[in-house]
């Protein structure tokens, strides 16, 4: 059975006094008996919930008993009356027997509703009656079930004359004149979500009618609002809002800035009026630690709005605890509660709480006071010095007094427009302190995802404590406990896109964005180090970003460090839809400047309506239209229990329909996919905390450890390792030695970090260079000192005033070797280093040390020539990294085995003394650089298709597209990077098959065809995926222009403004059988049939891929053939031209540049990647370039001026070719 969707109304329910106690109050007080108006205990009197219909109107086909809520609600009311009812009897009260029948009435409730303490909560201070009118009060509640899942109710009270009650006894109408006695009322509006601020607009106006109602239409009053709000619909994510009438007043749902956003109704400056900044941030404080806070006030109202926009300023971070903002005065036991809460109690039992309860943060709001309930003071961490400091300086700016700003205007007579001008006024106020907390927020947790381990859920909190400032310590090891920052990291490692990853990523300066791949992000540059010392360099402001690219070398380019913001999403003018059912079919939506993001929210909203009236298959075709044009706002849940309640005739005829059947289908998937997951335990909240073993492990348990401990993720690395620590005993590696291992490792990153040099060394090396390995004090053939290791180079710091000696850079050296120098009647072991350029060697005696030394500075030597050579900075950092490892197994194994065991590790240094490392000429002259996608893998990927986007400005909006390169891996997942440093920027994924192709359009768009038979579309400037075009049935195998093809032979033509097909056409069966690869279809499609049956011919297989050149030739290759066919259109008899590539077994992309064209392909003496330039005029082969370790599997072309190309798994790197 279907739920159906949800609307503003949850529940509408009315409390006060129990009839009977009001008659004998009234009757005591008419005859003078009554000395003091005593407390009364509060009753559910009525209960108002959807759907609004009977049990006939509800049976019939009209509303449809797919959509019923009767049958799984108890009636709360209905009980009661009977109970009372038939104790009247007993009683023997048998005067009014038409109440005791109305105790049949069914009203019903919903079942996650709990009524019990409701009463309580709407008369927190208890029901009393009064001699004379009072003004209306409203207050606001928040429920929270046993999942965590809030509901949340705005709460009026009000008070109504009581003489009504005698004339109904006495059976004439009682002079209101003589009436001094008033009853309250409270009318509780319940909803899912806290739209606080519409919903009291919505009592105030239920008010208006209310007063002059008499009291035989009160509940006909209120059954008859509560029905209008449940058929509210609730406004998409996004730029749209709903707008609706009751009378007198408009009121405005604001919509979600986008699907992972909270609902913002409430008016976010109240703390800032409340508290000093100061204070403030110790509540934040609290918050963040978990702690048992108690929040005070004389408002009831004013609880529960500081407590929400308290929670609010943490986002993305959500409070995981009990959270009851308001607390009745029967209701204190509940602060007894062991475990972390946030509550709310009236400032009178502010002594009582104190006094009687331990260990409790008290926050008076009304005199923005926070203390302790064992102290006046508080003793607990405060957030860090500089994300405090930054807060309070921008908080400073804020202008919080809507009458100081307003000022200059005159008085409006339009109550409606005054509201809208200080809704406005408050949502821009709203987006200013929601990007103030949310850099306050990204400051403290900033770097926090450098320390996870994203393959086995790992958090390295050790390694983490160890970046923060010692001061921040014991804040940190508190905070890293909690449920709250457990469900942030969870997101982390679940790559979730939201507020925090997009700040967290622009905020990081230029210079961090593009530093070379050869710096470890666990070693910060001396530069920085110097200046401020390690701790500084670790502040917020400052930290690495672990996902850099590799740079190219010496590139600068300058560019806008702009700050991601938090952007109003409400426009000058609100975009308004009513909720008439009637109406919105024939809608006319008018907005600019751009209609189609309204019209996804109009697919959105009538969606809604058809669901509600029963109207399933309109409602999917909505659904599915929305789904094609904007999934970020695509109710799933929704959809999958509309498909659920379709009845047969229903499921024949969506069956007919081709959308719909493919929707269904879709959701059929995502279901299976979802069952297979749970069935196989796949947990994604999961978060671990690095431990050292307790057991001997084996090599897989060695591979998983040393990943999580993230010292190395490449397992190549890791194997060797596991062999150097097992050299001489059995293959494994015992808890103790891994745990001397891992200190040892640990510690000298630790006294890397120490090293701060005097400005007068600083001046001779790169700023970006980072101490590694720093020596004991010996002597040298260029005197005392100690010698240090960078990624560049080595040099001696000279011993009493620290002085700089250059010793050599890796590039430069001819010769390393082990020597040894006359000392007295020995002889010490040194190291002997021989330099291109200088006639004598630099000599050092390093003792002990010397073979370690010997063994570190070869495989450096070896990585900086293969990284030279093969124009890959990764190479380097892998010497690095090979280096630094031996350091520590000659550190763990202290045996005369170890610099053995160490040797295992010379990785680069093997390969150099095995094979020649020179690269062809040819080669070497062509190839600029190369990056690595799979970079944080522990296993290269292939790399599917690449592409390349110029950069663009926008005059008319703010936004700035870099060039870019979009790389597309295994599973949909698409990486994107900066062109200017080839630094990654953002990682998205596009369902979960393999893509075949991408094409740039419009020229904000990437357009990506998938096997799945979906082409996704891109925004280049928000970075997701939120259109769909599902018209092919087939994998998507080519785009060009506004084409595509898939598969099955169909070739499309789009209108890109509308994402609307055009024009279709389909190839016969036979001819797109032989035509299943990329781009062929649509190079077919132009071309004649006899050229199509002629290409078949002459290949053994299918035709791979093609291209058609200006002069009437089509090119073809094949995947198992090594020559390229050169077809001319008007003659398609045979090949005109064929054209062999040496030592090529098969080609497998192809791209046009200038006058060339460049084939990406196999080898056939090796599996090696080869790249054939060919000449487009003379049809011969210019070059032959080898720069990958498998075959080419993608090129491109940027701006005619670079070639890249990608390779398959086994090597998975991009190279960088320059085009003469």
């Amino acid at each position: 059975m279907a739920e159906l969707p949800s609307g503003l109304l949850e529940a509408c329910v009315v409390v006060g006094a129990p009839s009977d106690k009001l008659r004998d109050i009234y009757q005591l007080h008419q005859q003078g008996k009554l000395n003091e108006l005593l407390l009364l205990e509060a009753e559910v009197l009525q209960v108002h919930a959807p759907p609004f219909v009977s049990k006939e109107t509800n049976s019939s086909q009209s509303i449809g008993p797919a959509f019923s809520r009767v049958q799984r609600r108890r009636s709360f009311i209905k009980k009661k009356r009977r109970d009372r009812a038939a104790e009247a009897l007993l009683n023997g009260e048998t005067g009014n027997r038409s109440e005791v029948s109305s105790a049949t009435e069914d009203i019903s409730v919903p079942k996650d509703l709990d009524l019990i303490a409701l009463p309580q909560l709407c008369f927190p201070g208890g029901l009393q009656l009064a001699n004379e009118p009072r003004e209306d009060t409203y207050h606001f509640l928040v429920f929270t079930d046993l999942f965590g899942n809030r509901t949340h109710g705005v709460v009026v009270q009000y008070y109504r004359a009581s003489c009504q009650e005698g004339a109904v006894q006495n059976g004439h109408r009682w002079n209101a004149s003589k009436c001094r006695l008033y009853t309250p009322f409270a009318v509780c509006v319940i909803s899912k979500f806290p739209y606080y601020n519409a919903l009291r607009d919505c009592l105030s106006c239920l008010l208006v009618q209310l007063r002059p109602a008499r009291q035989a239409d009160f509940e006909e009053t209120i059954k008859e609002f509560s029905a209008k709000l449940s058929l509210v619909p609730l406004p998409p994510p996004g730029q749209l809002h709903v707008s609706f009438s009751l009378r007198p007043l408009h009121v405005v749902l604001p919509s979600k800035q986008d699907q992972e956003s909270p609902v913002i109704d409430i008016d976010l400056h109240l703390p800032f009026l409340c508290f000093t900044h100061t204070t403030l941030l110790q509540v934040l404080s609290c918050l963040l630690q978990e702690q048992r806070l108690v929040f005070f006030s004389a408002d009831w109202a004013r609880l529960t709005l500081v407590a929400e926009s308290l929670l609010l300023y943490l986002q993305p971070l959500s409070w995981q605890h009990p959270y009851v903002p308001v607390l009745a005065s029967g209701m204190l036991d509940f602060l007894m509660a062991p475990t972390a809460f946030l509550m709310g109690c009236h400032i009178s039992h502010f002594e009582e709480v104190a006094a009687e309860t331990e260990e409790l943060i008290l926050v008076n709001i009304d005199d923005g006071i926070i203390q302790s309930s064992w102290s006046e003071s508080l003793d607990l961490p405060a957030i860090p010095l500089a994300a405090a400091e930054s807060f309070m300086s921008r908080a400073e700016s804020l202008q919080l007094h809507y009458d100081l700003e307003m000022c200059h205007l005159g008085a409006g007579t339009d109550a409606n427009a005054l509201r809208c001008q200080r809704r406005d006024w408050q949502t821009r106020l709203n987006t200013q302190i929601q990007n103030i907390t949310l850099e306050l927020v990204v400051n403290i947790f900033r770097g926090v995802q450098d320390f996870l381990n994203h393959e086995h859920r790992v958090f390295n909190s050790e390694e983490f404590l160890r970046t923060r400032e010692p001061a921040d310590q014991s804040f940190y090891k508190k905070v890293l406990d909690t449920h709250i920052f457990h469900s942030f990291l969870r997101d982390r490692l679940n790559r979730k896109r939201d507020t925090f990853s997009h700040m967290e990523q622009n905020t990081r300066n230029h210079a961090q964005r593009n530093r070379a791949m050869t710096e470890s992000p666990r070693r910060p540059p001396m530069s920085e180090l110097s200046r401020t010392g390690y701790t500084n360099y670790t502040s917020p402001h400052n930290r690495l970003s672990k996902r850099l690219g590799a740079s190219l070398p010496n590139l600068e380019q300058p560019a806008n460090d702009t700050v991601s913001t938090i952007t109003s999403n409400r426009p000058a003018s609100f975009r308004k839809m009513t909720p008439d059912i009637g109406e919105l079919n024939q809608m006319n939506l008018t907005t600019k400047p751009n209609p189609s993001v309204c019209l996804h929210r109009y697919h959105y909203l009538r969606g809604l309506v058809n669901t509600v009236s029963n109207r399933r298959l309109d409602a999917l075709e909505d659904f599915q239209s929305l789904y094609k044009t904007d999934s970020d706002i695509f109710p799933s849940q929704m959809v999958k229990s509309l498909v659920d309640s379709l009845p047969e005739a229903e499921r024949s005829q969506a069956d007919k329909r081709s959308e719909l059947k493919r929707l269904i289908s879709r959701v059929k998937r995502d279901q299976e996919r979802e069952r297979a997951c749970n069935g196989n335990g796949h947990e994604e909240g999961a978060v671990k905390r690095f431990q050292l073993p307790k057991k001997y492990m084996q090599m897989e348990e060695f591979v998983k450890c040393i990943q999580e401990s993230g010292i190395v993720k490449d397992q190549g690395s890791i194997h060797r390792l596991f062999d150097a620590l097992t050299v001489g005993h059995q293959k494994q590696v015992g808890p103790e030695l891994f745990r001397v291992f891992y200190t040892i490792w640990k510690e000298t990153e630790a006294e890397a970090q120490e090293v701060c040099l005097p400005a007068s060394v600083l001046e001779h090396i790169e700023p970006s260079e980072c101490v590694f390995k720093l020596s004991s004090s010996v002597k040298t053939s260029r005197g005392v000192g100690k010698i240090a290791m960078t990624q560049r180079r080595l040099f001696l710091l000279t011993d009493g005033r620290p002085g700089y000696v250059e010793v050599a850079q890796y590039r430069d050296l001819e010769e390393v070797k082990v020597s040894s120098a006359p000392f007295l009647l020995l002889r010490i072991p040194s190291l002997k280093l021989r330099v291109r350029g200088r006639k004598d060697a630099f000599e050092a005696n390093l003792k002990t040390e010397t073979e370690l030394w010997n063994l570190m500075v070869k495989e450096m030597w070896a990585g900086r020539n293969m990284a030279d050579q093969h124009k890959d900075p990764q190479y380097m950092q892998q010497a690095l990294t090979n280096a630094l490892l031996m350091d520590a197994v000659v550190g763990s194994l202290q045996s005369s085995k170890a610099i053995y065991a160490a040797s295992k590790l010379a990785h680069f240094d093997r390969i150099k003394m095995e094979v020649p490392m020179m690269v062809p000429k040819t080669t070497s002259e062509t190839l600029k650089h190369k990056i690595n996608p799979s970079l944080e893998l522990a296993a290269p990927q292939a790399v599917d298709v690449l592409l390349y986007t110029p950069g663009t400005h926008t005059h008319t909006h703010t936004h700035t597209h870099t060039h870019t390169l979009w790389v597309s891996v295994s599973g949909g997942k698409v990486m994107v990077f900066d062109a200017s440093s080839w630094s990654l920027t953002h990682t998205c994924h596009v369902g979960n098959a393999r893509l075949n192709c991408m094409l740039g359009v419009d020229k904000d768009q990437v357009w990506m065809g998938s096997e799945d038979s979906v082409i996704y579309i891109i925004s280049m400037v928000a970075m997701v995926c939120n259109r769909q075009l599902t018209e092919h049935r087939a994998e998507v195998t080519g785009l060009k222009v506004a084409y595509s093809c898939s598969a099955e032979g169909s070739v499309m033509v789009w209108d890109v403004s509308t994402l609307q097909v055009s024009f279709k056409t389909t190839l016969c069966y036979m001819l797109h059988k032989r035509l299943k690869s990329h781009k062929i279809i649509l190079v077919v499609y132009r071309c004649r049939a006899d050229l199509v049956n002629s290409m078949i011919k002459c290949f053994r297989s299918a035709v791979h891929w093609s291209e058609l050149l200006p002069r009437e030739e089509l090119w073809s290759v094949c995947v198992d053939s090594g020559e390229v066919c050169i077809w001319n259109i008007k003659d398609t008899s045979k090949p005109f031209h064929r054209v062999a590539l040496q030592d090529c077994t098969g080609c497998y992309c192809m791209i046009k540049v200038k006058n060339q064209v460049w084939v990406g392909g196999v080898g056939r003496s090796s599996t090696k990647g080869k790249i054939y330039i060919l000449d487009t005029e003379r049809h011969q082969v210019q070059k032959e370039l080898h720069g990958h370790n498998d075959k080419v599997t993608a090129l491109c072309s940027a701006e005619d001026r670079y070639v890249l190309s990608g390779a398959a798994k086994h090597d998975g790197k991009i190279a960088i070719w320059k085009v003469e």
